[in-house]
Formats: C-alpha cells, structure tokens, sequence
C-alpha cells in the first residue's frame, strides 16, 4: 500500500506540474497571441519549445506507462487497459505540442525516444495486447539477472527480479520477498480473466513457462528455506496457484486456434514507428539470408584453412571452466587496452569476472559449446556487462537515458553491437593466437541469422513456433543448436512475444557497419577505434538510428517530422 500511495502522490504531482505547465502556456499565449516565439496550438494544446517541458512529460509518462497497483497486484484487467488506452492519444497531442526544432541533437534524439515508447504502449494495445493473448507475461519470478537494461520481452510490472537480493536473505528482506510472491495467486487469479485471446502457439508456449515458474519457486524455496516462515509460506501458496494455473492453460490449449504472429503490415509499422529500424520485414529478410549464406560460406572457408590445427577441446571441469574463463577475462582487458581499442575503466574487469557462471557436465547448449572451446569468443558478446556497469558509474546526463528504454527499443544497441563486436575483434586481431576463432564466429553469425528468419516467418504467420525451433535448429552449423535443448525453444518464444527481438542482432551490427563507415568518412585519418568507441559508450543504450544521428548528424528520414506541421 505505500508503495502504491507513493506511485499515486508521485503521479499527482507531476500531473499538477505539467498541467501548470501548460497553463501558464495558454495564458502566455492569451498576453501574446498565438505569434508568440516557439508557441502555437497543437489539437488545441498549447505549444512550447522547452527542453524542461519534455523532460516533466517523460516524468509523468513513465508514471502513466505503468498499470495501477492495488495491494501489489497490477490492474491488467479490460476497464483498466480501456481506460489507459482512452487516455493515451492525450500523452501523444502533448508530446506533439513541443517543438524540437532549435534543440541540440541529443535532445532531439531524447524527444524521438519518448515518441518511440508512446507508440510501443500504442502498439500494445492494438495489436500485441499481452495480457490477453500470452499467458507468460504473468510469469512474475526471475532468479538470475538479464544482460540488458530490462527484462527481455513483455514482462508484468511487478516481476520479481530475486537476483537483487543477498543471500542469506536478512529478516527484512525476506519479508519483503514474502510479500511480493504473496502476490502471485492474486495475479493469476486475475489473468484467468484477463486472458481471452485465442493465439495457440503463444498460448501453449506461455502453459510451458508457468511449469517452468512452478520449478523456479520450487528451486527458490529450497534456496530460502527457514528464512521466515512467512517466505516458506508464500512460495509454498504461490507454487500451488501456479500449478493450478499451469494445468488450466494446458485443459483449454485444444481450443486456442488463431495465430500467433502479428502480420507483416504490423511488422513493418512497429519497426519504423517502435523500434526506429528503416528497413521492412521483406528487408530484413533479404539480409538474414544474406548473413546465412555469408556464414555458411565463410565457415567452409576457416574450416579448409584450419584443416591442420590441432581440434579445439572443450573444458573437461570446473577448475579448468574457471581457469579459463579468468585468463580470457585478463587477456580481453589488456588486448583492449594496449591496443587503445577503447578508454577502459576500473569497472569493466569486475563486471566480466562477476559473470563467471559454473561448470555444467551436462549436455550443452548453443553458447555453452562455443565458451567451452574458446571462452575469448563470448567475452566479446558480454560486451552487455560493461554497457551495464557504465549506465551504474557513468550514467548518461540525459534524465530520459538513465533509465532503461521501455519496450527493448534498446536492442539495436545492445544485442546489434554486441554481436557486431563478435566480428570486429576478429578482424581487428584479437583473436591472432586463437585457432578456429573464426570459424566459431561464423557459428555464432549463422545462429543469429537462422533465429531471426524465425522471428521473421513466424510473425509473417509462415511458420509456427515447433517450425521456427526446428528451422534454426537445422541451419545452426555443427548440430549445437540442439532442436530439444532450452536455448532453441526459448529463443523462438521470446521473439513470438517480442516481435524484432530476433532480428536486433544482425540487423543492429549492420546499421553500426554504416555508422563506423559515416564516422569514418567524416574524420578521415583522425578516426581511431578508441575515439569511435568512447563517443559511442557515452550515448547511452538507445536505438542504432539515434546513435547514428548523434555520432555522424545524419538523421534517418524514418524519424521523419517531429510534430505536426498544421
């Protein structure tokens, strides 16, 4: 309840600062007339031109975004999401009446942002709605973190990230744990309601990630256990409601008939509009088989140059697992830093060692099989860990950067230039001392490209996730993306719920291609990949078409006007 009274005052005072804002406006413009300098009316709004005006929007949108919570459980019920969504058009007619023009280019980038995120809850409404189609948006327990700013996919408001606790869990902290997980049942209960959709594939899919969830509780109840009996007690109830819900789901996924996917037409406005990418779902296509095919290729390649190295053998226990990783980590950190690949803070090493993981001696998955023969490789992709130690130590001066971008419209930056990196380590010589590195890039490249296509198909409603799983799976070089291993399937359900999710990989690491060639071409022989890198670090995580626009001020015309012209 404080934490809900707090939500509330907070939203009030914002909306009573804003709403004075755009008082004194209307009465400025009653003093001057509608000729005053940087003011006019937009839908019958009165106009600005502030930076500070954006800035106390971006304030009461990010309030607004979120659900209402009544004793920790959000209202995603249909009153609730019709009200929000009656609402919305009013966030949009304010944000169109601030004019831009005249800003400098971070804060325009800023203004396009918000545009971005007001579209994505839009977008949710419309079309995605995953409060009434997927039943894993109300999975609510997570016990490892994400390597992105957010959650991946749509996500309930009030997930629990447990992974922020310490353990032993001191007597407050459990208390507070027991709380929230004392809101599961409350929240399936709700989402039996809510969840009217007919989407068979998202459907069958979300009953899988509720017994994954019920595993998860069991797991952390062992974790925890004697804690506070009021913890015990809480995951004890919420397992149980989640077995309920489980076998719910599974008693009516004979009925679910519809598609999962969203169209193409959906596709291509969500691309421009959401995630600010200028190439269409056909595009997108055309260069995931292009990258497929170059992988493939340049693999057989590597393999034929390296028929007589001595074949990579992967880690054999934990010592050798932990050793590995260690001197990967030490030998990453001072590659880039006696190369001046980029400005290396004291921060970077710990961020990569806290991520050691533990030796697994059992069957692989995907990536498993790449970091068990060269963990250098990974080390790259983990390029994540910095992003987020930086946006901790060295958060951007922007207010609307240092928080993460609603809607994963960030992962053209994160996941697009992490596997970029993959590639540019290679050609720029990291991996010299590392045999059949380049053969486990191109692994890594055709992965990406093969899932995407996924992504792609299922969402064109051209294949089904089982389809999408195996299709990856086929096109995935060396059988190491196995067609009954988690990765696979997971990854395929995580694209469903998050349309473009996929596709950010490859179709990030291609617009920063076009970024180092612009940045490139304007500094001539006064670029360096360390000047690049820390311009490029000090952005922020936000879509590559905005780090285009700061770093070369070439502005992509899918950004397009900023407001209203009439």
């Amino acid at each position: 309840m404080l934490i809900e009274f707090a939500r509330r005052k907070l939203l009030l005072v914002s909306a009573i600062g804003f709403a004075l804002a755009l008082s004194a406006d209307v009465h400025a413009q009653k003093r001057t007339g509608a000729r005053a300098t940087g003011r006019s009316q937009v839908a019958g709004i009165a106009s600005t031109s502030s930076y500070d005006d954006l800035l106390a929007l971006f304030r009461y949108w990010r309030e607004f975004q979120k659900p209402k919570v009544t004793d920790g459980v959000p209202d995603y019920t249909v009153a609730a999401m019709a009200a929000q969504k009656k609402e919305l058009p009013s966030f949009q007619q304010r944000l169109a009446a601030i004019n831009p023009n005249g800003w400098s280019i971070p804060q325009q980038v800023d203004y396009q942002i918000l545009r971005a995120e007001m579209n994505g809850l839009d977008f949710d409404h419309r079309v995605l709605q995953p409060w009434v189609k997927n039943p894993a948006f109300y999975s609510m327990l997570f016990l490892s973190q994400s390597d992105q700013p957010a959650r991946e996919g749509p996500v309930i408001s009030t997930a629990i990230e447990a992974w922020k606790y310490k353990y032993p869990l001191t007597r407050p902290d459990a208390v507070e744990l027991a709380s929230q997980i004392g809101t599961i049942p409350k929240v399936l209960a709700q989402a039996k309601v809510n969840l009217t959709g007919n989407a068979r594939d998202l459907w069958i899919a979300g009953a899988v990630s509720m017994a994954e969830q019920s595993e998860t509780l069991s797991t952390f109840a062992k974790r925890v256990a004697g804690a506070d009996p009021q913890l015990d007690d809480a995951i004890s109830r919420a397992k149980d409601a989640t077995d309920q819900f489980h076998t719910w789901l599974v008693s009516r996924s004979n009925i679910k008939r519809g598609p999962s996917g969203i169209g193409v037409e959906n596709y291509n406005w969500y691309l421009k509009n959401v995630q600010l990418v200028p190439y269409t779902w056909q595009d997108e296509v055309t260069l995931m088989w292009r990258e497929l095919s170059r992988a493939h290729a340049s693999l057989k390649l590597a393999e034929e140059r390296n028929r007589n190295l001595p074949a990579l053998v992967p880690v054999a226990n934990a010592a050798d697992h932990d050793n590995k990783f260690n001197a990967g980590v030490t030998e990453y950190m001072k590659y880039l830093q006696d190369n001046n690949v980029m400005t290396v803070r004291d921060y970077m090493d710990p961020a990569l060692r806290a991520k050691i993981g533990k030796f697994n001696p059992g069957e692989r998955e995907f990536f498993s099989e790449v970091d068990a023969r060269d963990r250098m490789i990974m080390l790259t992709h983990d390029y994540h860990w910095f992003d987020l130690a930086r946006l901790e130590k060295e958060p951007p001066s922007s207010p609307v950067r240092q928080v993460p971008l609603l809607y994963n419209i960030f992962d053209t930056r994160t996941e697009g230039f992490a596997t970029g990196w993959e590639e540019m380590m290679l050609n720029h010589g990291m991996f010299d001392q590392h045999p059949h590195a380049n053969e486990l890039i191109y692994i890594l490249v055709a992965e990406r490209a093969a899932r995407a296509l996924g992504d792609l198909m299922m969402h064109s409603n051209q294949m089904t996730h089982e389809q999408a799983v195996e299709f990856a799976s086929d096109w995935t070089p060396r059988g190491w993306l196995r067609v009954n291993g988690n990765t696979d399937w997971h990854e395929q359900h995580l694209y469903l719920q998050q349309p473009a999710y996929g596709t950010s990989y490859i179709i990030g690491k291609v617009m920063f291609d076009q970024v180092i060639a612009e940045r490139a071409r304007q500094l001539g022989d006064q670029f360096t990949l360390k000047r690049f890198m820390d311009e490029f670090n000090a952005v922020g995580m936000i879509p590559a078409s905005l780090v285009r626009w700061e770093l070369t001020g070439n502005k992509d015309p899918i950004l397009g006007a900023t407001r209203p012209t009439s």
